[in-house]
């Protein structure tokens, strides 16, 4: 199921792999991130995922025509983290309520690595 928005002329049902889309890209045009990434269950490493499956450290709930994000991220080493955290925060809930309309309750940044870029 999707996150639901009511109007006058009907309902619609934006899925949530469409709002972590919209999320991961907007996360990724952020200075001082790396990278999305996921935890593996089985070994607890964590793994940086490419651009392409950047949705996958994402996790989207949703209640009616309010959504929570959960991002999952590797930060560049040398950065503040409370800042790069921030910026995403913004960004992500900013293009998130532009797209589609849908209130964005809170974004959760769960900080997985710190990696040296060359």
């Amino acid at each position: 199921m999707g996150a639901l928005l009511k109007n006058k002329l009907g309902n619609i049902i934006i899925d949530h792999e469409v709002i972590a889309s919209i999320a991961g890209a907007a996360a990724m045009e952020c200075y001082g991130l790396v990278g999305m990434s996921k935890k593996s269950k089985t070994s607890g490493i964590t793994e940086l995922l490419k651009r392409e499956n950047q949705n996958k450290g994402v996790k989207v709930s949703s209640k009616e025509n309010e959504v929570i994000i959960d991002l999952y991220i590797v930060v560049e080493f040398g950065t503040r983290i409370s800042t790069v955290a921030q910026n995403i925060i913004d960004k992500v809930k900013y293009n998130i309520e532009i797209s589609t309309g849908l209130k964005v309750k809170q974004v959760n940044i769960n900080i997985q690595g710190v990696r040296v870029e060359k």
